[in-house]
């Protein structure tokens, strides 16, 4: 029988020959494998976060003004945190509390698995989100891993009717990345629906929690915006700067526009067909009568990943904390694998191989945003 320690040290695999297969392509692009996995894009506006806290500002050309109050700040202080500790730099911190992060939300995420569906297809979810085209992400000094930890357990936390730590977990998450507020959300719907559904008597610990939940993302946003002279819209013309917006999606149609007539390079084309792959799932999700926390929670991750405008090939990376999403996929992988399991292992093998080939393709030769 499948346990936590299989999952594990499956999730462990998967990424542990990812970071060799882009070490491959560091050395034979002339790279360092260490500064392209602690040191890259994002990652360089954490740690100075970490060093000198915020109040880096970069000027392009009119309208767009990079600030560093757009990034949420747990993970530049767990970053501090472990430089206070341990005599290691701010890259090599970067990458500690990415990677126990990752274990961290493997195992929560199948907790959730075996809730849900058994040990079985438990595995299985946690060995597809390391197997995701851009889980490489997961290995890299990124906040992700961060916020899909936060949100596993606030997730779990809910289903098992622990709702003052699902409070706070979630408010940990909307502490990490803008659209940690998926999280609360989940965590207050899920709270209504339990009001509604007991007439309002319900435990003082599932007021508290819903009150906590939006806590930790609702004070950033206060902060920036006091911080800008505008405490409601400070932290939104901040992202506006960095042409982050919500613009249901105009925006992403354009671009999609763009790819359709006249080709771009390789990671535009696989960033629409991955998001077009989570709104499928996303409705498979609720054909299977998902519980209403996943649905929200994926639902609310979707919505931003697709409304918003931005950067569009950071478009699958902002899908990772949405694990639920791939619930219906480890469910057939599991028939799959009972019936058939020649064909299933073939399946993860090709998962493995694009997840592999194409995360080293993105950090080493792409020379995208992540």
């Amino acid at each position: 029988m499948a346990t936590a320690a299989t999952a594990l040290g499956l999730f462990v695999a998967a990424r542990l020959c990812g970071v060799f297969v882009l070490a491959a392509a560091a050395h034979l692009t002339g790279k360092s494998t260490f500064a392209l996995l602690g040191r890259s894009w994002d990652s360089l506006w954490y740690l100075g976060i970490a060093v000198h806290g915020y109040g880096r500002t970069l000027h392009f050309e009119p309208g767009v003004i990079h600030s560093d109050l757009a990034f949420f700040p747990l993970y530049p202080g767990l970053v501090r945190m472990v430089t206070a500790v341990v005599p290691v730099s701010g890259g090599a911190a970067g990458l500690l509390v990415s990677w126990t992060a990752a274990m961290a939300a493997a195992w929560g995420m199948y907790r959730i698995g075996v809730l849900l569906h058994g040990h079985g297809v438990a595995t299985l979810l946690v060995l597809l989100w390391g197997l995701l085209p851009h889980s490489v992400v997961l290995s890299m000094a990124y906040t992700e891993p961060v916020l899909t930890a936060f949100a596993a357990w606030s997730l779990y936390a809910v289903l098992t009717g622990r709702w003052l730590w699902a409070g706070v977990l979630a408010a940990l998450a909307g502490a990490s990345r803008p659209n940690g507020f998926a999280v609360a959300a989940a965590v207050v719907a899920a709270a209504g629906c339990e009001v509604w559904k007991r007439r309002g008597r319900v435990p003082h610990s599932l007021w508290t929690g819903a009150a906590l939940a939006p806590v930790g993302w609702c004070a950033f946003v206060l902060w920036v915006g006091f911080r800008k002279g505008d405490p409601l819209g400070g932290y939104f013309a901040v992202q506006r700067g960095w042409g982050s917006r919500f613009d249901f999606g105009a925006d992403s149609l354009l671009f999609v526009r763009h790819l359709l007539l006249e080709g771009d390079r390789l990671v535009f084309p696989m960033t629409m067909v991955i998001v077009a792959a989570g709104v499928l799932l996303y409705a498979l999700l609720i054909a299977d009568r998902a519980p209403l926390p996943l649905l929200v929670h994926s639902g609310a991750l979707l919505l931003i990943t697709i409304a918003g405008s931005g950067f569009f090939e950071s478009k699958p990376r902002f899908l990772l904390p949405a694990f639920p999403l791939l619930l219906p996929l480890a469910c057939a992988l599991a028939r799959t694998a009972r019936a058939r399991p020649l064909h299933a292992v073939l399946v993860v093998g090709a998962l493995a191989g694009l997840s592999m080939a194409y995360g080293a393709y993105l950090v080493a030769i792409a020379h995208t945003p992540l």
